[in-house]
């Protein structure tokens, strides 16, 4: 399958936005890596209370297969991590390189 590159921009809960990101680098990030995806890069906006990040799969599944593996795995329901305690937004696009 192509490469496929997706921008993730979530607005976290007032106050919890620095427990989002150290639980999203110790935890999410290594899972992700480990299921073969590539991390292009995070970002924090706190004037808006925002974290966004670049993700991306190439591999004989498509990414919305492999994200399914993901959130299936037994490594992920082990995290006791519900997205909905930190986030209440979330918006997913996918990119694609222009230069």
């Amino acid at each position: 399958m192509p490469k496929t590159t997706q921008l993730r921009t979530y607005t976290v809960r007032d106050g919890l936005l620095d427990e989002w990101v150290e639980r999203w680098r110790s935890e999410i990030v290594p899972l992700r890596l480990e299921l073969g995806f590539a991390i292009g890069g995070a970002w924090v906006d706190r004037e808006r209370n925002q974290f966004v990040w670049l993700i991306s799969y190439e591999g004989p599944e498509t990414f919305a297969e492999r994200n399914a593996l993901y959130w299936s795995s037994p490594a992920r329901e082990a995290m006791g991590l519900n997205p909905d305690d930190y986030l209440v937004r979330t918006e997913e696009l996918t990119v694609e390189p222009a230069y």
